[in-house]
């Protein structure tokens, strides 16, 4: 995404108003450069890209060497690559950006957000799904090692920020056991007391605005562009980075965050939760 960015910026400041125009006397094909530049796929060689830029009149050594830099880092495969063959479609690319997201804001109503998940409590969603959606233990097993290895970006040497709010209502739902449940909580109470993340919960009994679907916003070092997520009904994965779409999910969390628990008091909030369950 940081390469298509820097690209589509070039190509306009080289005065080609269309990608057509822009590939003329390249073996680059216009399809190709839009995926690039939207970053939902790479150049196969860096040969490519330096014949763009040589078209773009990029030809400062520095410059070309940069791009091509971030070219190659571009091609590594995440160390998610091992889990593909169990993801639903778009997790692949999703994991990506959440692995290298500068901050991120979650909204989730329905179960505890998915960094915050207990070993426990993910086992038991996965074990409960397993037989309506008719998944193997293969996935089971693959589904919640996946979710275990995700949360290492909490507390890794750079760790994400990370500014989460939950629903008191899916907080109060038994997945599994009382027990798991009790644990799961103090799993959060936990949480909130790292540095880099921020955790409220939204009252039943307030009639502040309430979505009842949840959605994330992943913000990263410019010039890439946040995205929003949203999961679908089967699994999968929608992502964009349209600027309406952001500002609108941005207010809906800016809503969502004013009507929750302070918080300064969202572990006295859980730790009252954890003695009624």
């Amino acid at each position: 995404m940081q390469l298509g960015k820097e690209l589509e910026r070039l190509r306009e400041r080289a005065g080609f108003k269309s990608l057509k125009e822009a590939v003329k006397e390249t073996d680059i094909s216009e399809s190709q450069l839009y995926r690039v530049e939207r970053g939902t796929s790479a150049f196969r060689r860096a040969a490519d890209l330096i014949s763009l830029l040589t078209r773009y009149g990029i030809t400062d050594q520095e410059d070309v060497d940069f791009l091509v830099e971030i070219h190659r880092d571009s091609l590594n495969r995440g160390w998610w690559s091992t889990y593909a063959r169990t993801m639903p479609s778009g997790l692949a690319m999703y994991i990506g950006l959440e692995d290298g997201a500068k901050s991120i804001r979650a909204w989730e109503p329905g179960v505890v957000f998915g960094l915050f998940q207990t070993e426990e409590y993910a086992r038991k969603l996965f074990e409960v799904g397993k037989l309506v959606e008719e998944q193997t233990t293969e996935f089971v097993e693959r589904g919640v090692a996946l979710r275990m290895e995700r949360q290492e970006i909490l507390t890794r040497d750079s760790p994400v920020e990370i500014r989460a709010i939950l629903d008191e209502a899916a907080l109060r739902r038994i997945v599994g056991t009382r027990e798991i449940m009790v644990n799961q909580i103090e799993r959060l109470i936990d949480l909130a007391s790292l540095d880099n993340v921020t955790l409220q919960v939204l009252p039943m009994n307030t009639s502040a605005y309430r979505a009842h679907f949840n959605f994330t916003l992943i913000e990263f070092e410019d010039p890439v562009p946040t995205v929003v997520q949203m999961d679908m009904a089967d699994g999968a994965s929608n992502l964009t980075d349209k600027d309406t779409e952001v500002w609108r999910y941005a207010r809906r969390f800016d809503a969502l965050r004013d009507g929750a628990v302070p918080v300064g008091e969202t572990p006295k909030f859980l730790h009252q939760l954890s003695r009624e369950i």
